[in-house]
């Protein structure tokens, strides 16, 4: 790419407003000046402006012998060399504070990007650390939201299944009360059967008591009448034997 030109005019444009700031007019001034261009060649530019302004700026009417004009040229060259050899000089001090800058602030920049890359393989590592847990994370959430949709299954299937334990238990309350009021009807119907057998039992021990007593009478009675019929058997026996031993003419007597 070809370099930028920068006219005379804008050059000496730069050095006349660089003097009505009052700063110091040199190469690197009007580069920054003008945004470009050799230095050398920008403060040269400015020295012969400068010779030739002091020329011009001579006494009129004064002219100067030919030996002094040379003389004047001669040192005004002198000089504008001398000024061209102590740019040069300071240029290439400048320059070489310039690469030492740079040669500091490339490695400045070296140990800077040498730091960042550590830190962002760091960072890299975190990330991965982090996405490995992200990962982690996510899988147990998954996993908990199936075992939690599942529990909740599970307590729908429960509370569903308490719910007919429920009813059924009601159920079976009111049939256990149907029941205990059965068994308690039942029962006092036990007792007043128990309570009637109890008084039956009594009658008829009384009453067994009564046949007893009837029957140790008549026992008694019937011993009368088999010791009478024994007596009378006996009389009818010896009645009988006397009979027998009697002749009959006796008998008929």
């Amino acid at each position: 790419m070809r370099p930028v030109e920068f006219t005379q005019e804008s050059i000496i444009e730069a050095g006349q407003a660089l003097r009505a700031i009052g700063r110091n007019i040199t190469g690197f001034a009007l580069r920054q000046r003008v945004g470009g261009g050799s230095p050398n060649r920008l403060r040269q530019v400015w020295d012969e402006y400068q010779s030739s302004q002091a020329q011009t700026a001579a006494v009129p009417g004064a002219a100067l012998p030919e030996e002094v004009t040379q003389a004047v040229v001669s040192v005004s060259k002198l000089l504008t060399e001398r000024l061209m050899a102590l740019a040069v000089e300071l240029n290439a001090k400048a320059v070489k504070a310039a690469d030492r800058r740079v040669h500091d602030v490339v490695h400045s920049a070296a140990e800077q990007r040498a730091q960042v890359e550590r830190e962002l393989a760091d960072a890299a590592e975190a990330v991965d650390d982090l996405e490995s847990r992200l990962d982690a994370m996510q899988a147990k959430a998954e996993g908990l939201e199936v075992e939690r949709v599942e529990r909740q299954a599970i307590e729908q299937a429960q509370t569903v299944e308490l719910a007919q334990v429920r009813e059924r238990l009601a159920l079976h309350e009111q049939i256990a009360q149907v029941a205990t009021k059965q068994h308690a009807a039942e029962l006092e119907r036990v007792k007043a059967e128990r309570d009637t057998a109890r008084r039956e039992a009594s009658c008829a021990r009384e009453e067994g008591a009564k046949l007893a007593g009837q029957l140790e009478a008549l026992q008694a009675q019937a011993a009368s009448l088999v010791q009478a019929l024994s007596l009378r058997q006996e009389a009818w026996q010896v009645e009988a034997v006397k009979s027998a031993s009697t002749p009959p003419s006796t008998m008929s007597k």
